[in-house]
């Protein structure tokens, strides 16, 4: 039948999240870093989504589409949101893909990471951290803080094996993070980083991978990415030893 029902701009779509949340029919989704429709059974096509979405990717259009159904709008809420707890996020749901950038830390700025045992604040080293989120599925290459930036792609090990991951390397870096050996659908991978040279326009790109043999697998990906992307960049590989000692740092 022709009804109405939401369009999704994959092409604006920047990962938020919002709109997700905002459905009460469960019917958006977020797969790959994009908001997808999860069945056209589930959407009403009243549009209760589309203020939420900050990039205009959403809209209502009127085609031939699957009935709305109720009865299985319930069935599919049961199984993929269930009670929420009182301290849950104001939005709803889990806020993993929803982006944010935090600016740079003031100098100096120091967090509180919990009590010391005497009860005075304990203080934590600096995080450099800009931005979220950092995982490679979950990021965006349209998003704002990625353009002319300098980026840094470590696996997902370096910053537990070296101390001074955040000064040395993430400060006036902007993040992603892989796993070569146990991320799923790593073909996305290099376009996601292909994406970031052409698209983003990133000004240079360092490859942070541990010395273990399925982590220059990362490395190995960024290069096909460098290689099949319009614009040429810097790359710049890091490899670090299993104790933290930086082995080796060179452009590629």
């Amino acid at each position: 039948m022709k009804r109405k029902i939401i369009r999704i701009d994959e092409s604006k779509c920047d990962g938020c999240g919002l709109c997700a949340s905002a459905c009460a029919e469960g019917a958006i989704r977020i797969i790959d870093g994009k908001a997808k429709l999860a069945s056209e059974t589930y959407c009403d096509g009243l549009g209760a989504c589309l203020g939420e979405c900050p990039q205009g990717a959403l809209t209502v259009e009127e085609r031939e589409a699957l009935v709305f159904d109720e009865a299985a709008v319930q069935e599919h809420m049961k199984k993929e949101r269930p009670a929420e707890p009182p301290h849950a996020a104001p939005h709803g749901g889990c806020p993993s893909a929803r982006m944010m950038d935090f600016g740079p830390a003031p100098s100096g700025e120091r967090r509180t990471a919990g009590a010391s045992g005497d009860g005075a604040p304990r203080r934590a080293a600096q995080s450099a951290l800009s931005h979220w989120p950092v995982q490679l599925h979950l990021i965006s290459p349209a998003a704002p803080y990625f353009q002319n930036a300098d980026v840094l792609l470590a696996a997902d090990c370096v910053a537990y094996a070296l101390g001074g991951f955040h000064e040395d390397y993430l400060q006036g870096r902007r993040l992603s993070i892989a796993c070569p050996k146990l991320d799923s659908d790593q073909e996305e991978y290099v376009e996601k980083v292909r994406g970031l040279i052409d698209d983003a326009k990133i000004n240079t790109l360092t490859v942070m991978i541990m010395q273990v043999p399925c982590c220059s697998g990362l490395l190995a990906m960024a290069k096909t990415a460098a290689q099949s992307a319009k614009r040429k960049v810097p790359v710049k590989a890091v490899v670090v030893g299993l104790k933290g000692d930086v082995l080796s740092e060179e452009w590629v």
